[in-house]
Order: structure tokens, then sequence, then C-alpha cells
């Protein structure tokens, strides 16, 4: 499986940004659809989830109430929408996928930088 994220940028502060994430080589049934993402410097860190069958997401805190995360399973993709970007989030936002019934993401994208100007 071949995750390639994209759709990172430069963006001020109070601007808004949708990544995406296209899975390519099997069709990720029953799988879980997450985004996480890395500062430089810090650890990487959850930011969202999604369910299969897009009924069922969760959020990281830092970032519940700007951020919507959503699947188009016809096109075996995942999307990030973030509203109201603030300098805090800059950092290579990545698209992994786990099986339903496993704990760790099996597989990761390469990754889109996301830069937020103040």
């Amino acid at each position: 499986v071949q995750l390639q994220a994209s759709g990172g940028g430069l963006v001020q502060a109070g601007g808004s940004l949708r990544l995406s994430c296209v899975a390519s080589g099997r069709t990720l049934s029953n799988y879980v659809m997450g985004w996480f993402r890395q500062a430089q410097g810090k650890e990487r860190e959850f930011v969202a989830h999604v369910t299969w069958s897009g009924a069922s997401t969760r959020y990281a805190d830092s970032v519940k109430g700007r951020v919507a995360i959503s699947r188009d399973n016809a096109k075996n993709t995942v999307y990030l929408q973030v509203n109201s970007l603030k300098p805090e989030d800059t950092a290579v936002y990545y698209c992994a996928a786990r099986y339903i019934y496993l704990s760790e993401y099996t597989y990761w994208g390469q990754g889109t930088k996301v830069t937020v100007s103040s």
C-alpha cells in the first residue's frame, strides 16, 4: 500500500487548507485512516482519524473544532480540512492507515509540509 499526501503549503494565520491522501495498491476496506503531524524538533502527534465507513471520527484536543477529517472510499482518498490555521499548526502532516482491529498504524505516507505565517 502506498499513501500519497498532498495539499500542504504556505498559508497565513487564519487561513485554511485541505490536505489529501490517496491510497494505492489495495482498497482500504476495514482500515482506519489517520492524520498525524510533526513539527520541527517535536515528536509526531495524532491529529485525527476516521473509520472505513466514515461514521466515526476522533480528533486531538489541540485541533478540535478547527479540523474535519473525511474520506471518499470510491477514490481511496482521505481528506483533512484545517481551518483557522495558527502558526503552531506548522508541521509536516502525514497520513497513515491501520487495520481496524490493530492499534498500530501499518502504512504511512511521505508527508506534506504546512507552514503557517503570522
